[in-house]
């Protein structure tokens, strides 16, 4: 056992369940832990690392800000965080973005835009939040009431009030949920990722929007992890031919440092004036500058790269031994399998891949540049790991 690991099991709160590696290094999508093995990085930090480790563009765009100023807080303009908005505002057709530090804080963001808006449109009984089974939004307590899964908040009641859940792909269990309970707004994952990498289908989704801009419901997409060209689309809603009226994002916008952004539609591009929300790192021009130069470089070709990796890791698990299904969509993928997937993950793990799980899945989140001839080696091993027990 390394000095590291002894020091964390001694002095780190105990809520991270480690694997026994200690990542020391990388570059692209190659790690290396502290005995010099190698590792093909395929859950690239659960889907933040964008464009790997040690990404050129990125150290530039950072360490270039770094050298003029770190931090300000947000009594005063800054360029990187006003770029930032401007891109996101230009790739999405929202209309205003508030930066935090993580996908809870941008859902905290999105929860309180919707509840003013409701209250002043409709009357201060109009503040639920409808959301689906099997989501995950977060883990401040306000950010598990929004997450439909109940293992999730039996040690932490009494939880935040004010939210509902429905099934997913229930169009008409989520319209009843609604109506019945005044609800300022629904609040979707297009692709469940905590939940097990499930997409929702589109006729649901297309299908509650349709509801949404009839009752003057907002529509709220949580892209914390699917979005920022994770499912082959800058957005994931945008394979769906929906426009959200709030979209929260983080993980992969800022391609390694903390950042989230609440992404504002026409409805809601007022609702928050000064005083009425606010993080002390929120816009941080380094944080802002790294990711302004990974939102740039997710250009269509990089996002047809992307599904077309996607298809080809589904192309060859679909079927091979011990690979009972895969669900997901572009370079998000989950793999239920025949053997139990933390089994699976220590065998790719030996063989130097790096995997993660979502509930009972095996779960493929790779940097969206991940090179070909990484990937197929990468697959090669998901597939003899997969296949072990079935072959014995």
């Amino acid at each position: 056992m390394s000095e590291t690991i002894k020091l964390d099991k001694s002095y780190v709160a105990g809520t991270y369940a480690r694997f026994p590696v200690e990542i020391v290094s990388g570059s692209g999508s190659l790690l290396k832990d502290s005995t010099g093995k190698t590792y093909i990085d395929m859950g690239s930090g659960i889907a933040v690392n964008t464009f790997g480790i040690g990404d050129a563009a990125w150290k530039e765009a950072v360490t270039g800000q770094m050298e003029r100023v770190q931090h300000t807080s947000n009594l005063y303009y800054t360029e990187p965080c006003a770029l930032l908005a401007r891109e996101l505002c230009q790739r999405t057709g929202m209309k205003r973005v508030f930066f935090g530090n993580s996908g809870a804080e941008a859902n905290e963001c999105l929860i309180k835009a919707a509840r003013k808006y409701a209250a002043e449109k409709k009357g201060p009984g109009f503040f639920t939040i409808v959301t689906l089974n099997n989501s995950f939004h977060g883990r401040t307590l306000t950010t598990l009431a929004a997450t439909g899964q109940d293992h999730f908040h039996k040690l932490f009641q009494p939880l935040t009030p004010g939210f509902v859940h429905a099934g997913a792909n229930d169009l008409e269990g989520v319209k009843k949920a609604a109506l019945e309970n005044k609800a300022a707004a629904v609040l979707i994952e297009c692709v469940q990722g905590e939940g097990g990498v499930m997409p929702l289908e589109r006729e649901f989704v297309r299908g509650l929007a349709d509801f949404c801009r009839e009752q003057d419901v907002l529509l709220a997409v949580d892209e914390v992890q699917c979005g920022n060209g994770r499912c082959g689309a800058m957005y994931a809603y945008m394979n769906y031919g929906v426009v959200p009226d709030i979209v929260s994002t983080a993980k992969g916008l800022g391609g390694g440092l903390p950042i989230g952004a609440c992404l504002l539609g026409e409805k809601v591009q007022d609702v928050l004036g000064p005083g009425d929300h606010g993080s002390t790192f929120g816009g941080n021009p380094i944080c802002c500058a790294g990711a302004l130069s990974v939102i740039r470089r997710i250009d269509e070709a990089l996002l047809r790269e992307v599904r077309e990796k996607g298809d080809y890791i589904v192309g060859e698990l679909t079927g091979t031994p011990g690979v009972l299904s895969v669900d997901g969509m572009g370079l998000m993928l989950g793999v239920k399998t025949a053997r139990p997937a933390r089994d699976v993950l220590d065998t790719c793990r030996e063989m130097g891949v790096l995997c993660l799980t979502a509930k009972d899945k095996v779960r493929l989140l790779p940097a969206l540049n991940i090179p070909m001839e990484l990937l197929k080696t990468a697959v090669d091993v998901i597939k003899k790991a997969c296949a072990q027990e079935v072959e014995a």
